[in-house]
């Protein structure tokens, strides 16, 4: 008969959803790479005394000590601190809708200015995005390495020299 104690333990982990106050199973991967910065917030605000969670309820924490119930004032007298453990999420409230209006207008005639310079542009820009070398955006897209790069250089070029005002 096997002993159960020579079989390996597979250790099963959980993500805890605080909205429908559920637990829910993933793998070792997605966990590590979900708590991960969580745990880190939680080792540093513990350090700096801004959290005074109880260490075993660490599975509640979301890492976010700005709307923690066991938020402290701490150690901390520096926004250096505060952006590190909330970060930088507030966006500037200075941008217009005109100025977003605009800049979008002067956007779409640069591509289109573009698409008549370099057709391929486009294309290239987004293979680049994607993460591709040159040496692969040339092999899909058929134009040699050196030639896509030289006339990438040219368009360029010619769009600063037509709208040097606002590149």
């Amino acid at each position: 008969m096997p002993n159960n104690e020579d079989r390996p333990q597979i250790k099963k982990h959980y993500i805890y959803d605080p909205a429908t106050k559920q637990r829910i199973p993933v793998s070792d991967e997605v966990y590590n790479e979900f708590y991960r910065p969580i745990w880190n917030t939680f080792r540093k605000a513990h350090r700096h005394g801004c959290c005074s969670c109880p260490g075993s309820k660490w599975w509640l924490c979301g890492g976010d000590c700005a709307v923690c119930k066991y938020h402290t004032a701490g150690d901390s007298l520096s926004l250096d601190y505060e952006r590190e453990v909330v970060g930088d999420i507030r966006e500037d409230e200075s941008t217009d809708i005109d100025s977003i209006v605009i800049d979008r207008i002067i956007f779409a005639q640069l591509l289109k200015r573009l698409d008549e310079l370099m057709p391929e542009a486009r294309r290239i820009g987004e293979l680049r995005l994607d993460g591709l070398s040159d040496s692969d955006i040339a092999d899909i897209t058929g134009i040699p390495r050196t030639t896509f790069l030289s006339r990438l250089k040219k368009a360029k070029a010619k769009l600063h020299a037509e709208y040097s005002d606002l590149i």
